[in-house]
């Protein structure tokens, strides 16, 4: 008697690509937890509270579903996963003490806590705890893609603070901070999916490549959702970009955009990292249509994204993959 195998998992929302993953990603979370472990007991609280703070851990999620894409069948992307992790979170640590954040994920930061000794120095284990479990590893390839990544986000974090309240910025500058703080660990959370598989060097540079694009399209659409939401949604307060003087690609369109004076108030806004200015700000970016500008910036990045999955075989990871691309730019879905 023949049998007939049961069909793929159909994969068209955030939803199932969490449903496709959660066996996987229940994994990670526990070997999170237990690498986290210290026995300095305000590591454990400062650790946990970020990690158990809410996220979607979808730097985790993107190389397990890169690694399933690209044919790998082993369990080594667990651990690479986890270490994907702890180097984000460090970076999330040290980023709300640069920029004197109390809010994430709708939650109090660990620096509003505990105070920003404490973040940076849990921020400082984390990464060191990271490298201990990627060198256990024993891949010198590996190693060398996740130090080079993670020397190219401190870059690009001296890069923004560069940046703070300059109203010259470029697109061009803007866009080299992105590439450096979010979508070079997007892109080896994706590449390393490749490399764990043996995948020949052009389907390597294709997930990659989706990865760098995919973070690309991420970012830009969080740093419009600054401007367009609210702290319920985007789990911060709107206009902290502007409180913080940072000048991301929705006030650059608009002072690019705008006639002389309104953009003379557009940068002394910025200069002043001045709150206040908050709703002359939103008028101005409304009236140059440099969110919907910024939004369409977003959307070119995840089409590119998901065009690189081509070089992959059709499968419900790859499916996951292109879905991931529609959700870093709505987050609603």
């Amino acid at each position: 008697m023949s049998t007939v195998s049961p069909a793929p998992p159909r994969i068209e929302r955030f939803a199932d690509v969490q449903a496709l993953a959660a066996g996987e990603m229940a994994a990670i979370d526990a070997l999170i937890r237990q690498r986290l472990a210290s026995d300095v007991v305000l590591i454990n609280r400062v650790g946990e509270h970020i990690v158990g703070g809410g996220g979607k851990r979808l730097r985790p999620m993107l190389h397990v579903l890169a690694a399933r894409a690209a044919g790998y069948s082993g369990t080594l992307h667990t651990q690479l996963a986890a270490v994907i992790e702890f180097i984000h979170t460090s970076t999330l640590l040290h980023d709300d003490v640069v920029d004197e954040s109390d809010l994430r994920r709708g939650r109090q930061t660990a620096n509003a806590v505990w105070g920003n000794a404490a973040s940076v120095l849990v921020g400082d284990f984390l990464y060191s705890r990271s490298f201990q479990m990627m060198v256990e590893l024993d891949s010198m390839r590996i190693m060398r893609i996740l130090a080079d990544t993670t020397n190219r986000i401190a870059e690009g974090e001296v890069l923004q603070l560069l940046n703070i309240g300059n109203p010259d910025t470029t697109q061009r500058a803007y866009l080299e901070v992105i590439e450096r703080k979010t979508a070079v660990l997007f892109a080896a959370a994706t590449r390393l999916g490749a490399v764990l598989a043996g995948l020949p060097p052009a389907q390597e540079e294709a997930l990659a490549r989706y990865g760098l694009d995919l973070g690309y399209a991420f970012q830009i659409a969080d740093d419009v959702l600054d401007y367009a939401s609210d702290a319920h949604t985007l789990g911060k307060n709107i206009g902290d970009d502007l409180a913080d003087g940072k000048p991301t690609l929705p006030l650059i369109l608009a002072i690019e955009r705008s006639a002389p004076a309104q953009a003379a108030m557009l940068r002394q806004a910025l200069q002043a990292a001045d709150l206040a200015a908050l709703p002359q700000v939103l008028a101005a970016i409304h009236a140059t249509d440099a969110l919907a500008a910024s939004r369409e910036r977003a959307h070119a990045h995840a089409r590119s994204a998901r065009e690189a999955l081509s070089a992959l075989p059709d499968s419900a990871a790859r499916a996951a993959l292109a879905v991931l691309a529609d959700h870093a730019i709505d987050r609603n879905q």
